[in-house]
């Protein structure tokens, strides 16, 4: 009987613990410094600020995690050093998306571009802009 006790409150034990370590995704709130530069706090506004939801590293987003910004922008991707880095889905106000690599905050890779009067581009990007191989339909054919 004292052996079943025994496990019956270390099971108790080791999932209150296992409960109590899982970390929820933190928040940042981006600060614009006023010289073409941010840095991520960890306190703002979301009706002014951007502000991010994942996971950090160095004070920074670092890893995958979800932007959204008061203009009503919103990313969900990967994040590297603070920036938009590697693969990612941006998500216009007018319902224009973008679904693909990113670099430097830039859509730099492959990608789809889906704008919201039915055209869409697949292709390559670089620097922010379609460069080399692609192919844009329209709705209309």
């Amino acid at each position: 009987m004292r052996h079943i006790l025994i496990i019956i409150i270390s099971i108790l034990l080791f999932s209150y613990l296992l409960v109590s370590c899982q970390k929820e995704d933190d928040v940042l709130y981006r600060w614009d410094d006023g010289k073409k530069g941010f840095e991520w706090k960890t306190f703002g506004d979301a009706d002014t600020q951007p502000k991010y939801k994942g996971e950090i590293s160095n004070g920074k987003p670092n890893g995958t995690g979800t932007g959204t910004y008061p203009n009503g922008r919103k990313y969900v991707g990967d994040w590297k050093d603070g920036k938009l880095n590697g693969r990612g889905t941006l998500t216009l106000p007018d319902g224009e998306k973008y679904v693909g690599d990113w670099k430097d905050n830039r859509r730099h890779g492959q990608g789809t571009l889906l704008s919201p009067d039915g055209k869409k581009y697949e292709g390559e990007w670089k620097d922010d802009k379609k460069h080399g191989q692609g192919t844009e339909t329209y709705p209309n054919g």
